[in-house]
């Protein structure tokens, strides 16, 4: 019981300025008569996801699940390219600008062209998601397997190890907190993205379910859908940030 009691403790210690906010917003709703079309109060949002469950739980797991393959495909590719220029130097020139250039580019605007090469489906958010995903990957674990331990480099050297030995006993090992640094910046912004290329596309998930209901006027659902994908940028970002905790235990 104290255990519980401790954590509600703890939780409620963290939520406060939120809980705050909503309260605020509430009062500030019905003391000036704001209209639902305009700005829904946080009881009729929790009142609207409560009504439709199945709607957003479908709309969410949707959009999980192509933010879910973006990521994995996403942190696969960065993976992949930075050992690839830690394995040959002369191919950082070669793929970092491209690399750079792609991201430097807004969502927005790499949508159109994506959408005319993959098509108008799930595959195009995946897409998105990944494009995301991919850049933080990229530099960081780029970094992570040049940030060796001291002098362990010069024990490879001695013991004549090969490339390939050096890679996998010492450069990814050392890259591992910089994977779970990837990971941790990544998770929230694949829902994001998804978000992003489904309100634009059309494709089925929190996004379109966003655009329909302005498109209605049907604010309160709106707002709803903008909680739901809050909620789960949140909890995506809190389980990296935990996957990493047990990572970098499991590391040491």
């Amino acid at each position: 019981m104290r255990t519980a009691a401790g954590r509600a403790a703890g939780l409620l210690d963290r939520s406060w300025p939120v809980l705050l906010l909503l309260a605020a917003w509430e009062v500030w709703i019905v003391a000036a008569h704001v209209p639902p079309i305009v700005a829904p109060a946080p009881a009729l949002v929790v009142i609207e996801v409560a009504t439709n469950p199945g709607l957003y739980a479908a709309a969410a797991c949707a959009t999980i699940g192509v933010a879910l393959a973006g990521l994995l495909i996403g942190m696969t590719l960065g993976i992949a390219l930075a050992i690839a220029i830690w394995a040959t130097p002369f191919a950082a020139g070669a793929l970092t600008f491209p690399a750079l250039l792609a991201q430097s580019t807004p969502l927005v605007a790499l949508l159109p062209v994506i959408a005319r090469l993959l098509g108008y489906g799930e595959q195009t958010v995946i897409a998105a998601a990944t494009a995301i995903t991919f850049l933080p990957t990229f530099v960081l674990v780029g970094s992570g397997l040049r940030a060796l331990p001291a002098n362990a480099a010069d024990v490879f050297d001695v013991l004549g190890s090969s490339r390939l030995a050096r890679l996998v006993r010492l450069a990814l090992p050392a890259a591992v907190p910089s994977m779970l640094i990837a990971l941790r910046l990544s998770a929230a912004n694949s829902i994001l993205a998804a978000l992003t290329a489904e309100y634009l596309i059309g494709t089925f998930g929190l996004g379109r379910l966003f655009a329909d209901a302005q498109t209605q006027s049907l604010t309160p659902r709106a707002w709803a859908a903008a909680l739901v994908a809050t909620v789960l940028s949140v909890a995506a970002y809190a389980a990296a940030r935990r996957l990493a905790v047990i990572g970098e235990r499991f590391s040491l």
